[in-house]
């Protein structure tokens, strides 16, 4: 039986999908890590000029999924609630466009701040944070303890200073259900705090695929400085071996511990960097998000070997019945 796709939109409650359905032209959403919103953007048929404008401001929440097919699984996936940011009417013909973000995204998390912490810990930091934007915290154990000697953020968003933050742990903070989440990259956890599963994708599962290797910079040592107060005078920390490039961090760091943990971040990152692999799949898998470590078959043996880890998401619904999944995928460290 030939797969067919479905979803189920709703406004407080009220389900939109029948009204929806009929009119419908593209439904996107595009998830990624790091601190950035994930993004709806639906676009609908105003061909009979009857279709009622959502007011801004106006959260949605979405499922997708398939409703029947041969070689999906069937059933719908929650993705998540967004609010409405733009509405555009054009033509002719006349469509409506809808552009929106996660609701979880406070728009607290975009306004600068001024704050120190001192004598304190990652998981804190992350718990203060969460609690002044209305979030749950959901700081991974491996960085909750770590101690925290002098930390400041200066004319900073909130969303900013944890992308910093991330950096200089190898971490990535993620907004999801109504949690900050902040784990290790490639160490992803849920909304419960359990790990997300890891998946296959296999080449059959797909329509094209395109694999990269960037000639880059190849990163030798990283070179951290950090003020010793009993000395009065900056020193400094290096990580990885005298091959390549050095490459100097900005900051200067309140301890040799915190500068040494910096550095190794660092140097973890540019080692993810050079490879990454791109993935159309031709039935799409709303279960698939960021920070899931994946593996993959069908295609080239090095290719195959890595260790890969899913940095983006892209699902579309178009008016042919069609739903389909574009990942990103860059090394696990």
């Amino acid at each position: 039986m030939t797969p067919t796709a479905d979803f189920r939109i709703t406004l407080d409650g009220k389900d939109l999908s029948p009204t929806i359905r009929p009119r419908l032209i593209s439904l996107t959403i595009t998830e990624k890590r790091g601190g950035d919103a994930d993004q709806l953007d639906l676009v609908l048929d105003d061909s009979d000029g009857k279709l009622a404008l959502p007011p801004e401001g106006a959260v949605l929440a979405v499922q997708l999924g398939w409703k029947a097919g041969d070689g999906v699984a069937i059933g719908l996936v929650d993705k998540g609630r967004f609010k409405v940011d733009e509405v555009e009417h054009s033509g002719p013909p006349d469509i409506v466009i809808i552009k929106a973000s996660a609701a979880d995204f406070a728009s607290s998390l975009t306004t600068r701040r001024e704050q120190s912490w001192h004598a304190t810990t990652i998981g804190a930091v992350v718990g203060a944070v969460a609690g002044r934007n209305d979030l749950e915290a959901r700081c991974a154990p491996a960085l909750a303890s770590v101690a925290v000697t002098a930390l400041s953020q200066e004319r900073e968003s909130d969303i900013a200073f944890l992308r910093r933050l991330g950096r200089e742990h190898d971490a990535v903070a993620t907004i999801k259900a109504g949690c900050l989440i902040f784990a290790p990259i490639g160490a992803g956890i849920t909304t419960t705090g359990k790990p997300l599963p890891a998946i296959t994708i296999r080449r059959r599962d797909g329509d094209r695929h395109g694999y990269r290797v960037e000639k880059r910079e190849t990163v030798g040592k990283v070179v951290a400085e950090w003020h010793d107060r009993k000395d009065a005078k900056k020193k400094t920390v290096e990580v990885g071996s005298g091959d390549g490039a050095e490459r100097k961090l900005s900051r200067v760091y309140a301890s040799e511990t915190e500068a040494r943990r910096a550095a190794t971040a660092e140097s973890k990152r540019a080692g993810r960097a050079p490879r990454g692999l791109d993935l159309a799949l031709a039935f799409g898998r709303a279960d698939v998000s960021p920070e899931q470590p994946a593996t993959v078959e069908g295609f080239k043996a090095d290719i195959d070997a890595q260790p890969w880890l899913i940095a983006e998401t892209r699902h579309q619904l178009d008016d042919r019945g069609g739903f389909t999944t574009a990942i990103k995928l860059e090394l696990k460290a």
